[in-house]
């Protein structure tokens, strides 16, 4: 005898299986039962699941790099070529930091490609080492300051956080690549940051761009231009002495020139945002051709003309000193003018930015605290590039606005967040939950909006020594979600990562589909702590029973669910199809995503069982 479950509008012949929850017999700390997903095998025509491990550990060495499909991804960078692959560069990061022995003499900034945003090959970096010009720049600053030159055998480089888009220049498509050098050492002595503390803050950054018309070629298929913009102080070129090492609100440079993020408007104009840290994020003009700092006619900086290539001043405020700093001497000399700031602190909390625009705003996503484990994803918009930007709640992000940015851990929405589901070790690593979910890239392709960022396991999961150092890199779609109360559209990233489900399953989903057993995530902010599922009866009758209480309602032409609690504010969420990737065998779900613009609430939830016809 056989039984038919329905998924969008499938009508799926399989074995009889006994229908039920699975309980593990665990509890969570709230001493509630943690469910299990049905005993039972979701099998689409054509489609098999992904089957690699999350947990890359036995297979993390570069010598496996073949294997490793998203293993050791970290701050990536995403983009179509015309080959048809998706492409992804990120930072130099691999567990157990094999990249320091494999990386001296190459592949800095590796990558890999897909056909699908799903299974993935490795790809050789954009360089073998840091290029000469930033040795020279550096020196030319040090010599500027009066201080001794470094040799670069004496440099400690880090490589960090590139941004890559396709552009036209020259009649010619290519990629044009902007990447970070962090120089690792003392400004004063000039000696490596591993020695011992000199009294002063480390070096500058750099941020320089290549150009390629074959991404996947390697080194030598990547032409370096050079210098871009560099990190700047507004305490002038002699401010850069530091009480302590761990002193960190009276930073010396004011723009940090790593994370830089590419974008492209719809009048052609080309733009980069840049920082980490220290006082907020820069915005400066390119050159559409060079890819350099651009310089303009008339003065207007934002509107006029592009004539050539900025001639970029020192990189501190002339007048500026540590303790009368000039902030405003920067935007003159070509460092770009803020756009955000978390307050008057000048070591924020924020770094990665990443700018799109969509439905007529600019949408500045970015990393909140530290990337280990609180690592989470925030988003403010603007209708207007250099700002002012504001969070849902009409809070003002781009100005200190009095200070009031201080309290600003508060940003809404909460777009990711440290989380765990409760679901029985599948077997693959993906169980334990997920952490440092942060610095990530925002495209689309055509329609469908996507984010991907690097995702780490928790700390001390039993059996995987540094378990937290376990960096799988995450694709996921994002749905543009009601925010309550009126229909206002704000980007919500989805709380399953992309299982690339074939389009003939992609069906809407349909109400009676809803009915069963939910496990829901309220994406309250914790720091350092994951939010943990609970369960969530979603019932016939139009009634909600556990995690919440009350009714529900379905428009399925937006596909949007509705909970209204018997007291309280009512949530809207957002459901789409997804891939269970705790499950075992991996199997395709129902999950949601949304936000309260009053309750400065996230949700997110997946469905545990389906509803058998």
């Amino acid at each position: 005898m056989k039984k038919h479950i329905k998924f969008a509008g499938l009508s799926l012949a399989l074995p009889i299986f006994s229908f039920f929850l699975a309980c593990s017999g665990e509890v969570t700390e709230k001493g509630e039962p943690i469910i299990q997903p049905e005993e039972q095998e979701t099998v689409i025509p054509g489609y098999t699941a992904p089957s690699y491990n999350d947990n890359y550990t036995g297979y993390s060495s570069w010598a496996n790099k073949n294997r490793w499909n998203l293993a050791n991804t970290h701050d990536p960078t995403v983009f179509k070529w015309t080959d048809g692959y998706w492409y992804m560069f990120g930072t130099d990061a691999s567990y157990g930091n094999a990249h320091d022995s494999f990386t001296k003499g190459g592949h800095h900034f590796q990558g890999k490609r897909s056909k699908n945003l799903l299974d993935w090959e490795w790809v050789p970096g954009i360089m073998d080492e840091a290029p000469d010009w930033v040795v020279t720049k550096l020196n030319e600053y040090r010599s500027e300051q009066q201080l001794p030159s470094i040799d670069k055998a004496d440099i400690s480089f880090g490589y960090w956080a590139p941004c890559a888009r396709v552009v036209e220049a020259g009649g010619v498509k290519k990629v044009r690549i902007y990447y970070s050098i962090v120089v690792d050492n003392y400004i004063k002595s000039g000696a490596k940051a591993s020695s011992t503390f000199d009294g002063s803050w480390t070096e500058r950054a750099f941020i320089g761009v290549a150009e390629s018309t074959n991404p996947n070629g390697g080194a030598s298929a990547w032409e370096d231009k050079g210098f871009v913009v560099c990190s700047s102080s507004d305490k002038g070129k002699d401010g850069y002495e530091r009480s302590s090492a761990s002193k960190w609100d009276d930073a010396y440079f004011y723009f940090n020139a790593i994370d830089p993020s590419y974008f492209i408007d719809e009048d052609g104009s080309h733009w980069l945002v840049y920082g980490s840290w220290h006082s907020g994020f820069a915005l400066v003009r390119i050159n559409p051709e060079t890819g350099k700092v651009a310089a303009v006619d008339g003065g207007d900086y934002l509107s006029g003309n592009v004539t050539g290539d900025f001639e970029m001043g020192f990189p501190w405020a002339a007048n500026g000193t540590k303790d009368n700093p000039k902030p405003e001497e920067l935007i003159s000399q070509g460092y770009g003018t803020r756009i955000f700031s978390r307050g008057k602190s000048r070591w924020q909390p924020s770094e990665g930015p990443e700018l799109v625009k969509y439905n007529g705003f600019y949408w500045l996503f970015f990393a909140n605290d530290g990337l280990d484990v609180p690592y989470q994803t925030r988003v403010v918009r603007s209708e207007k590039i250099q700002g002012p930007y504001y969070a849902l709640d009409g809070s003002e992000m781009t100005n200190d606005v009095d200070g009031k940015q201080n309290v600003s851990v508060n940003i809404f929405p909460i777009v990711t967040h440290p989380y765990k589901f409760n679901d029985r070790d599948n077997g693959l690593g993906s169980c334990y939950g997920w952490v440092g979910i942060s610095h990530c890239a925002v495209f689309n392709d055509g329609g469908d909006w996507y984010y991907m960022s690097q995702q780490r396991l928790p700390k001390d999961v039993p059996g995987i020594n540094a378990s937290n150092a376990v960096m799988m890199g995450g694709v996921r779609k994002i749905v543009w979600s009601p925010t309550g109360g009126n229909p206002d559209l704000w980007p919500m990233v989805l709380p399953e990562r992309y299982g690339a489900l074939p389009q003939s399953y992609m069906t809407d989903v349909k109400e009676e589909e809803l009915a069963g057993s939910w496990q829901h995530i309220d994406l309250g902010y914790k720091y350092g702590k994951m939010d943990e599922a609970n369960n969530l009866v979603i019932s016939s009758n139009h009634t909600m029973s556990g995690a919440l209480n009350g009714k529900w309602s379905f428009d399925s032409a937006s596909q949007v669910l509705a909970f209204t609690p018997n007291s309280g504010t009512s949530v809207s969420v957002k459901v789409e199809r997804e891939l269970d990737w705790e499950s075992s065998p991996r199997k395709p779900t129902i999950v949601y995503a949304g936000t309260q613009k009053n309750l400065k609430k996230s949700y997110w939830g997946k469905k545990s069982s389906a509803v058998v016809q």
